[in-house]
């Protein structure tokens, strides 16, 4: 079944007077939600109880959960040192999803650097490769690894660079990221047929089998002469892109990903809005 669910937690949960991870489950359940993302973000810091703790809380609600891997990998990197700690931060944010009873860990995949695109695509396909096995060795490949589609022009992440980074290994699974490709491509998602024309493009090179279920992040995105400037809410009337187009191409190509809202501060809020367009359309 389709998901819908915040990353992380809106500003409405601690004004709510809340304050931990294990009490967004009921919260978010309580908002008729379906799923949540924690973000490693700033780094793995957590140990495996409190990972235990929190996949409890969720489990107990029944609401799923995913993690995102920390912003700084780059397997890009011509420093093989500095790669290492990229394979390292995949698997450690691997190890505690499992241990939250989550299968899904979202990264990043790369940034250019001062390479040429190619070379810097080529180095992160490469070490993507590398990344199977060490998952292979670590007992992980029954989990998802969702490399991100990227909003910013210096980052490696377009919708055909990821399709090419999926095909190493079926472990690997799109997280296509919506604002992210509209703000790289100075507002190119606005039809139905916009959605569908990329959609289709990956249900081509992936098969539909990979793509049922894949991974969405979404929110509103401001952008600028370099993509992505920072996100922004539901709200928001200047930048795009609208959810409504992608509902109705979702139920048109059956496919029922786990999308989870990115909106600045409104997360669980829009992620809400976005479940009531897909039931509308």
């Amino acid at each position: 079944m389709i998901k819908f669910g915040p990353s992380g937690n809106s500003q409405s949960f601690y004004a709510a007077g809340y304050e931990h991870t294990e009490e967004a489950a009921a919260y978010v359940k309580d908002m008729g939600l379906d799923c949540f993302e924690y973000s490693f973000g700033r780094g793995v810091r957590m140990g495996e109880d409190k990972a235990r703790s929190i996949g409890a809380a969720f489990q107990k609600e029944g609401v799923e959960v995913s993690v995102h891997a920390p912003y700084f990998i780059n397997f890009a990197n011509p420093d093989e040192e500095m790669a290492a700690k990229s394979y390292g931060y995949v698997l450690d944010s691997a190890k505690m999803c499992r241990a939250m009873g989550g299968t899904r860990v979202v990264f990043h995949p790369a940034a250019q650097g001062k390479d040429a695109r190619e070379v810097a695509v080529a180095r992160t396909e490469e070490r993507l490769k590398r990344l199977r096995d060490y998952i292979l060795l670590n007992g992980l490949q029954d989990m998802m690894f969702c490399p991100e589609t990227m909003g910013k022009f210096a980052q490696i992440g377009t919708v055909e660079e990821i399709a090419r980074f999926c095909l190493v290994d079926e472990m690997f699974v799109p997280c296509v990221d919506f604002g992210h490709v509209n703000a790289r491509e100075g507002g190119s998602l606005k039809t139905a047929d916009d959605y569908r024309r990329l959609l289709e493009y990956l249900l081509e090179k992936l098969g539909y089998a990979r793509m049922k279920h894949f991974h969405v992040h979404f929110s509103k995105i401001m952008y600028g002469a370099k993509g992505e400037i920072k996100h922004l809410t539901f709200a928001d009337e200047v930048y795009g892109p609208e959810f409504a187009p992608l509902a109705k191409v979702l139920k048109e190509l059956a496919l029922e990903p786990y999308i989870v809202s990115e909106s600045d501060g409104t997360q669980a809020e829009d992620a809400l809005a976005m479940k009531r367009m897909y039931e509308e359309a």
